[in-house]
């Protein structure tokens, strides 16, 4: 299975929505897609929403990383929610959750960013 990349915009946050899997095949193509969303728009924050993500390897951790780091530099704040278990498992385990905040669903990220969902 590959990934689908939904990217939306909700006045200054990228929502981003992945779904299949996110592996070292993907996770060039999702940091490209990415990054050029974020420039293209005047966007401050992230919202990264996992729901429907079924698997993740330490090359997707490694895209989330990266754009955190691009999107604290500039000031912003990524938000992820609606996580599935199995990927909330590497959260948890790489240390990501001691950086990036959680939220249960998209809604209470966006109200969390000061934006009306």
């Amino acid at each position: 299975m590959s990934l689908s990349v939904h990217l939306t915009t909700k006045e200054n946050v990228l929502l981003v929505r992945l779904e299949g899997e996110l592996d070292h095949h993907e996770a060039e193509k999702l940091k490209k897609e990415w990054q050029k969303a974020m420039k293209q728009e005047n966007l401050q924050h992230v919202i990264l929403n996992l729901e429907q993500l079924s698997f993740m390897d330490s090359s997707g951790l490694g895209v989330i990383l990266g754009r955190y780091k691009e999107i604290k530099q500039t000031g912003g704040e990524m938000v992820v929610c609606s996580i599935s278990p199995a990927v909330k498992r590497l959260f948890d385990m790489s240390g990501l959750f001691k950086i990036i905040r959680l939220e249960e669903s998209e809604a209470f990220a966006l109200q969390s960013l000061g934006v009306a969902s």
